[in-house]
Parts: C-alpha cells; structure tokens; sequence
C-alpha cells in the first residue's frame, strides 16, 4: 500500500473513529459480495459515519486524496450496484448506523428518516401512529431508506402509490465535492428551477450520497381483500385488470400474475402451499383491494362485486377470496416464495423488464417462443407487476448444465436476445431492480444515444472526478 493511501486511512480513522472506520479484512467481508452472489470486489477500507457532517467530511477526505467511493445501504440490491470493483483501491461507505427512530408528523402525514433507517422500522413507526408507508418488497427487513431511494426501489404497491419517485417529498445528500443539499422540507409548490432531488433518485449513488429523507406516508389500511382467480392467458389477466379498475377504482392497490409453471415450482420447492383453487390454469393472478377506516365497510362488497361480474363476463374460470387475515398472507406468501422455487429448479437468468402495460401480453406471448426455439431445452416464464407492466422474465436453463459455463455462455447470449426483445418493444431493460455493474454495458449498448449523453453530462458536472460509485450506471 502506498504511503499516500496510508495518509488518507489515518486521517479516516482520526475523522470517523474506531467504530467509524475500519480495515479489518473478516469484518468487511460479508459486504464485499453482493445479495444475489455475483459480484465480489475489495476495498481499501469501510466507513460507517454516524451523521450527514461526518458523511460530507468524509467525502471531502476522499477528494482531496482521489479515493473513490462506493455508498451501500442494506446490500440487498439486485444489479450489483453497492459493490466495489477487484482493485481494492476504492472505499466502502455504509450508512447503516444512521439509523436514528424515525420522525413522524401524523398531522402533516410525513416521515423524516436517515438513510440507514431499515424499511421494516419505517413500517413500524408508521403503524404507531395509524399511518403507512405504501412501499413494501421481499426485502424490508434489510433494504435501507437512502439504498431504496439511490435505487428507485418499486414493489408490490406501484400500482397504486409509485415507486419511491413518488413517496420522497424532501431529500437530503451529500455531493461528489463535499457540500450538502438540504431539501428535507417537504413543499407542495416549489417552482425554484430544476427539482433537484429526482435528479438523485435512482442515481445509484453516482451523484450524491442520500444520507435523509422526508417520505410520504397513507393512512393505515383498515380492512383488504386478497383474491386469487385463474384465467386461461395473459391477455385475459390484463382485461381482468382493467374490470378490477374499474370495479374497485383506488381500492386496487395490488395485482400480480403467475404461469402454472411458477405454481408447480412452489409447490415443489415448499409442499406445505396449497393454491386457493383447484385444477390447473395457465395463468394465475393475485389482487389485493384495500381501504382506509371510512371505505372498510364497503370492501367485502366491492370485492365480491369484482369477482360476480368478472364470472359473468367470462374473465376467469375459478377464484376465491381470502377468508382471513391469516389465509391472505397465505396467498401473498406463494407470491413471493417464486424467485426462491425457480432458483431451486436450476440456473436461470432473470430480467428485470418493463413495457408499456397495454403492451405486456403481446411481449411476453411472442418473446417466450423466441427465447425457447433459439435455445431449445431452457424454459421460459415470466410473473409480477403486470397493473405498472413490469414483468421478471426469467429463462431457466435445459436440465444437466453446468452452472457457471452456462451462465457465462448461453445465458448471456438470452439475455442480450432478451435486452434486444424488450427495447424493440419500446420498454426498459431495468424496471426496478437499477442498472448498477450487472447492466451497464447492456445499457451503453441499447439506450438512446441522447438521454446517454445527457446522463454522461450529469456525470461529469457534478463529479469530474468519477469518485462516486465508479464502474455504476454509465
């Protein structure tokens, strides 16, 4: 190690503290991978700041000695975006000791949190005071504010509530040269120029280092309403989501889709399930009506209202709605238990897509004969969001492979077919899961030469230096 990197680790450790700062390998080690397994980097150090001033001294620290940074809140992303290259040259900044309880305003409905503040603790807060917050994901016991908001994170609620775009009312950042953007009060009207906290959103870190937040919150849901129905295609799924709009209206804040295939593999990979409905049906579809305390008297009605006219009009062939709070969990818990049951049936690649809504049921129907002819012996399926049409696409490998030669070889090849597929298509190779090391080529390859530019621009204005997570995004 050079006498220069040496200098910066003592001044590290003067500014941060023994908590604050470390080098040792066994410590930093369960950080250094990323939650899927794919990316695994080294670093010069770790920081664990405790406040937005020890971020931003930090950060002045690393420019005035040219170390790079790469921010991690929770390491729970999916694209390999909070990981640092092999070098060992760059420092790893994780924000989870700050995590100070969150402030609530229940009058104003808002919640002011620091960026470690883990999701799960947000709920609860929230839920103390009769309020919510409406983002939830497989990961909230571990997914951190200021990781959900430098990702765009999404979930099971867009359909309703946007993605975090649309729950942060107020921001706070330090930037690539040290100074703070304080935005954290949340105005309804604010017309002073560009809104420069959406800039930061979904920015992975590259542009600043989101260290607070002020984030929308909802009343408490006061009654829901699963349902599972079975209908005979995707195009059938996407007409039953137009009658569940139209039925329930804002009510709607959940609907998700399923192939049989999907059902199968749970049902191997965790034989306790039970699906609600008997019989085999080529596509499944999960809906989750909600209401505050003034519509929960009217929901059982709306939800049976749903299911009546959609039997009559010949929407599905079969459904039932949860009898309880228990039996809706249950239905939510075949959901989620999909990614963990395709992943135990073998290798796959997984894509992480979106396209217009109107759009998904054509692109899935002709995307899935294409994939499977040009690689016979791989499975296609896809499931999710189909109410914002963000569909995971995954390609599962031929039975017999090797795991890693596959991978490398043929799955890289799908998902190149499958990026080319999707942006043919009009949509994006990212729908929530970012961009970070594992598509950044991808992008550089398919994305509008234009907005790449501009992105670029971005970059190099605020960080001429390429300090701030280097190797992510462009």
């Amino acid at each position: 190690m050079t006498q220069e990197r040496n200098t910066f680790i003592a001044a590290a450790q003067a500014l941060l503290g023994p908590k604050g700062f470390t080098t040792d390998a066994e410590t930093m080690a369960p950080w250094l991978t990323d939650w899927r397994g794919r990316f695994t980097g080294r670093a010069l150090g770790m920081a664990s700041p405790a406040s937005t001033e020890e971020v931003a001294a930090l950060v002045r620290l690393c420019r005035e000695h040219g170390v790079a940074i790469v921010p991690q809140g929770g390491n729970s992303g999916m694209s390999g975006g909070a990981t640092p290259d092999e070098s060992g040259e760059a420092l790893l900044l994780t924000l989870r000791r700050m995590n100070a309880s969150p402030r609530i305003d229940s009058e104003g409905r808002t919640a002011t949190c620091e960026a470690g503040v883990i999701l799960q603790v947000l709920h609860e807060a929230a839920e103390a005071q009769g309020l919510r917050f409406p983002l939830s994901l497989g990961g909230k016991g571990s997914a951190t504010i200021g990781g959900l908001i430098s990702t765009n994170a999404g979930g099971t609620q867009v359909l309703r509530h946007g993605s975090m775009r649309a729950l942060v009312l107020g921001l706070q950042a330090v930037l690539p040269d040290g100074q703070v953007l304080d935005q954290l009060t949340p105005l309804k009207k604010d017309n002073r120029g560009f809104d420069l906290k959406q800039l930061l959103i979904g920015s992975e870190g590259t542009l600043g280092i989101v260290t607070g937040a002020t984030l929308k919150l909802e009343p408490a849901v006061a009654a829901r309403s699963v349902l599972w129905a079975g209908v005979a295609s995707l195009r059938a799924a996407r007409a039953l989501l137009l009658h569940a709009e139209k039925i329930a209206g804002d009510a709607l804040e959940g609907f998700e889709v399923m192939p049989d295939h999907a059902i199968d593999a749970t049902r191997e990979y965790m034989p306790s399930i039970r699906t609600p409905i008997e019989g085999q049906h080529p596509w499944h579809v999960l809906i989750e009506l909600v209401a505050d305390a003034q519509g929960a008297e009217a929901l059982p009605a709306t939800a049976e209202r749903l299911l009546v006219t959609a039997f009559e009009q010949e929407l599905i062939a079969d459904a039932a709605i949860a009898a309880n709070e228990a039996q809706a969990d249950k239905f939510w818990q075949i959901r989620e238990t999909i990614p963990s049951a395709e992943r135990a049936r073998g290798p796959a690649v997984q894509h992480d897509i979106s396209v217009a809504v109107a759009k998904m049921p054509e692109f899935v129907e002709s995307a899935v004969p294409v994939i499977e002819a040009e690689w016979p012996g791989t499975r296609a399926v896809g499931f999710g969001h189909l109410g914002d049409g963000n569909i995971h696409f995954h390609v599962i490998a031929p039975d017999g492979v090797d795991p890693k030669a596959w991978q490398l070889g043929d799955g890289k090849a799908i998902s190149r077919r499958v990026h080319d597929l999707v942006t043919q298509a009009g949509g994006s190779i990212s729908a929530e899961h970012g961009i970070g090391q594992l598509k950044r080529d991808e992008l550089a390859r398919l994305g509008d030469p234009v907005a790449l530019g501009l992105l670029r621009a971005v970059k190099q204005a605020l960080d001429p230096q390429g300090l701030l997570n280097p190797g992510k995004l462009v």
